[in-house]
């Protein structure tokens, strides 16, 4: 199985600590870091992808907005920048050791922040990010079988 995932995902995936809207969100936000960090891949989607889920029975769900799809849009033209490839619908990604550490780095040297200009958890994940990543819940596979 994959993780579907949209873009700005690719970006909130790096600092997610158990934080988020609700606690069904967390649970499945918990649920799809576990996968990750077992070594499921990632393909992109277009729109809501599988953290949205818990969202999706608001009436009013942001994961709809106009403004999303522009952060989607920032963090597609900057992870793929970074990774050099086209992040767009149907892209697969592995999160091997060596790119979370690379994405962990550029989001921490802002390289990859246009998207998260006005988000909400912005100044957390900037915490997160300078504390050098210590309480994040997606963790490399080899960073799960270390224990670290």
């Amino acid at each position: 199985m994959t993780v579907r995932l949209r873009p700005h995902h690719l970006l909130c995936l790096l600092t997610y600590v158990g934080k988020g809207y609700t606690p069904a969100f967390v649970d499945n936000y918990d649920r799809i870091a576990r996968r990750l960090s077992e070594g499921e891949g990632i393909v992109v989607v277009d729109g809501p992808d599988d953290v949205c889920a818990a969202l999706l029975c608001a009436p009013d769900a942001h994961c709809f907005r106009d403004s999303v799809r522009v952060r989607d849009a920032q963090a597609a033209a900057d992870v793929g920048e970074l990774l050099d490839m086209t992040v767009s619908a149907g892209a697969r990604i592995d999160l091997h050791p060596a790119l979370l550490a690379r994405m962990r780095k550029a989001f921490a040297e802002g390289v990859t922040r246009k998207a998260c200009l006005g988000c909400e958890w912005s100044a957390l994940c900037s915490g997160v990010a300078a504390c050098g990543y210590a309480e994040v819940r997606v963790r490399a596979v080899a960073e799960v079988c270390l224990g670290i």
